[in-house]
């Protein structure tokens, strides 16, 4: 026993906010989740490394390209709910497993040399496999940890961030060494390895987080607001990145200049994924949301007016606080729902991606008629106007508790 005694006192990323530490069941569902979130993550983000080697080979294009882009990112976002509804007799393991190997027969056929309808067939197939792993992937950490899901899923949130960094960049280390197709096929690869690991890791049960009882204030509607959060945080983040190159051209700075700016964006926005989760679950729902989305309408104003040094200064701070918001926002989804979990999930991803797709457009036009500052200043607007929409959110958020620090 007092072997076991400073084992269990180690504080990990994972249990460090738990006031018990997580069984071992627990971990392994986090675990397992995060593995297939970062893999599909990957995923997503390593086909933007192929784009220039499709139009080459295809003659595509930008339009073209776009088409072809969004077989798989439309595929995938609109059909969260109807996979999760296929597949709700399922496991969460089995269905991982299976949304794994899914996008990996996808990318294996894409690999093929099945030629243009074969590229098309495997875009299609694979975004159908990744649909399923969102509401899945997080429904699995809810079970895993209950009423303590708030900072693994912030943990979750953060891994795809990780899939992102290195699934791509390994694909564009790779791109000037190899043909495209023996690339492709190397992720196939690595999907059917994650599958056969996540069979290991995902526990064999894990016990299913019961419907709450609606008690007075909560509602269908505290989650319908949630969610109409969650696409405003999206279009906001997505209106920005689509005008930051641009602007770093005005401040004279050449593409290499553009390639650190989105890298210390990104890295801030890493960050941020990881630690929003600890922070909305010591300091509430609200609190740190109003505190993240002031912070992002203020920072993304002051770079419009800083020089180019100043900006790189702030867009790691301004990153933390544009990427970090949607932790918390994925973690308060069980809290607001009374009936099925899973399609909760399902239902906000859906919102969010739906909304990174439309958003760019819409502030794209804003700046084409008006312009680049007024673009900029518009994603602005929309951050400081979740502000007043998660005050409306006071009422449907639990109590604070030793377990889960909510609104205060």
């Amino acid at each position: 026993m007092a072997v076991m005694k400073p084992a269990m006192q180690i504080a990990t990323p994972i249990d460090a906010a738990q006031s018990i530490p997580a069984p071992q069941g627990d971990r392994r569902g986090l675990i397992a989740a995060c593995t297939a979130h970062a893999l599909h993550d990957g995923y997503t983000d390593a086909l933007y490394a192929f784009l220039p080697v499709w139009q080459a080979q295809f003659g595509l294009s930008y339009a073209e390209l776009a088409v072809i882009r969004a077989l798989y990112s439309g595929t995938m976002g609109g059909l969260q709910i109807p996979a999760d509804r296929a597949l709700r007799s399922l496991s969460s393991r089995a269905a991982l497993v299976l949304s794994t190997l899914v996008a990996a027969a996808g990318l294996l056929i894409i690999a093929l040399p099945f030629g243009f309808a074969g590229l098309c067939l495997g875009l299609l197939l694979a975004g159908v496999g990744s649909s399923i792993q969102h509401p899945r992937g997080s429904l699995l950490v809810t079970d895993s940890y209950g009423e303590n899901a708030r900072r693994p899923l912030g943990i979750y949130n953060f891994s795809g961030d990780l899939g992102k960094a290195m699934l791509p960049a390994l694909v564009a280390v790779l791109l000037p060494l190899l043909a495209w197709r023996p690339i492709m096929a190397l992720m196939a690869a690595l999907g059917v390895v994650t599958a056969a690991a996540l069979m290991r890791l995902a526990p064999t049960r894990v016990a299913s987080v019961e419907a709450k009882p609606t008690r007075a204030g909560e509602g269908r509607g505290g989650f319908v607001i949630l969610t109409i959060i969650g696409a405003l945080d999206t279009a906001t983040r997505m209106g920005y990145l689509l005008f930051l190159p641009f602007l770093i051209h005005t401040q004279h700075g050449d593409s290499p200049v553009v390639g650190l700016a989105l890298a210390l964006l990104f890295i801030g926005g890493a960050f941020g994924k990881a630690v929003c989760g600890w922070l909305g679950e010591r300091f509430g729902v609200v609190g740190s949301v109003v505190v993240t989305e002031a912070a992002t309408a203020v920072l993304i104003a002051a770079t419009l007016i800083t020089p180019l040094p100043a900006t790189l200064v702030l867009l790691p701070l301004l990153g933390i606080v544009l990427n970090g918001t949607s932790s918390v926002l994925y973690g308060t989804v069980p809290e607001l729902t009374t009936g099925n979990t899973g399609r909760a999930f399902a239902v906000f991803y859906t919102s969010v991606i739906s909304s990174g797709g439309v958003a760019p457009i819409i502030y794209g036009a804003i700046g084409d008629h008006t312009s680049q500052t007024t673009g900029m200043l518009a994603t602005a607007t929309t951050a400081a106007l979740i502000v007043p929409l998660v005050m409306m959110l006071r009422p449907y958020l639990r109590s604070p508790g030793p377990s889960c620090a909510t609104a205060t």
